[in-house]
């Protein structure tokens, strides 16, 4: 009988990573066997995030994104396949949502100073408003056999709703190719994590309070094998007389969103598909909006303004854990 011991899984050592990108950072926190090669996975990290933005940037001229929006109508353009991925995803999500997900809304997003202009063009956003619209998935087709895309009707498209979603998925299947197995991974806010900790815990993810030139944390969540996006008013905006208007465009009115909801947060398997409903059902508001992440057995948590405080709406699995 053989007296030798197991092999035993070697220790695992903690890696954190970062970097910058979109105008943001880029974080990873991950545990892997001592040794590892950092300067190559933050090589390979860089790259990956460095791919999105080159792609779908809209303050980049040259960017694949800025040459589709600049194509002539009808005409067919090739396009990359990370680029092609979230289109026909963005497509999706605004059907799904009701055309609250629009990324067909690039011209209020410049008029309204969020875009490389930074300037409020109010003559420009009230004549907009003015226009008859269509959704991007009315206007937008796609040959994914040929990853081709063309416009059937002029339109400027925006992806500042899901590309820095897709930039955190990018993020871990970097790491994965690693062999990375255990990590959490995000831009500014938008995480997503796979597996537990060596001590058997799971990431912890702070809520940030959306507080308008503050940064404070409201609570944390734990997370594994999953991904969150928060969508709010309270880090881009613009006040005009005594309103706040926040980044995200409401494509029915045709103007930015202001209210009394906040935020809204939404954990989801990728997080594209977190980044895009957080920015949809943000948009819907806390009726339609929760309504509709019940009948999608959503989970998610709406924040609300309420006097000098906040009252939450979460939603879990589709079921209504607390009311505002």
């Amino acid at each position: 009988m053989s007296t030798e011991m197991p092999m035993l899984p070697p220790a695992l050592q903690r890696y954190s990573l970062n970097g910058a990108t979109m105008g943001t950072l880029y974080s990873a926190v991950f545990f892997a066997p001592p040794g590892l090669d950092e300067q190559a996975v933050n090589a390979g990290l860089f790259n990956a995030v460095d791919r999105v933005d080159q792609q779908m940037s809209t303050w980049k001229a040259d960017s694949d994104l800025c040459r589709l929006n600049t194509a002539p109508v009808g005409q067919w353009q090739a396009v990359p396949r990370e680029l092609l991925q979230v289109l026909h995803t963005a497509l999706l999500v605004s059907r799904e949502s009701g055309g609250a997900f629009d990324i067909g809304v690039g011209d209020l997003v410049s008029a309204w100073g969020f875009g490389p202009a930074k300037q409020l063009d109010e003559q420009r956003a009230n004549a907009l408003r003015m226009q008859q619209r269509k959704p991007a998935s009315e206007v937008l087709e796609i040959d994914s056999s040929t990853a081709r895309v063309r416009k059937v009707e002029p339109v400027a498209l925006d992806l500042s709703g899901i590309a820095k979603g897709f930039g955190v998925d990018e993020l871990a299947r970097c790491l994965e190719r690693f062999g990375v197995t255990r990590y959490l991974v995000g831009i500014d806010g938008e995480m997503r994590a796979r597996g537990l900790k060596p001590d058997g815990q799971a990431w912890a993810v702070a809520i940030e309070k959306p507080l308008r030139g503050v940064r404070e944390v409201m609570g944390v969540m734990e997370l594994t094998n999953a991904a969150i996006a928060t969508s709010g008013d309270y880090r881009h905006w613009v006040e005009v007389g005594n309103t706040h208007y926040a980044h995200t465009m409401d494509p029915a009115r045709q103007m930015p969103l202001s209210g009394e909801l906040a935020a809204v947060s939404v954990v989801e398997s990728r997080c594209m598909l977190a980044d895009a409903w957080a920015t949809a059902l943000m948009v819907l508001g806390v009726e339609a909006g929760s309504k509709l992440a019940q009948r999608r057995g959503m989970d998610a948590l709406f924040v609300l303004r309420d006097g000098e405080g906040f009252k939450e709406l979460s939603i879990v699995g589709g079921q209504v854990q607390t009311q505002c």
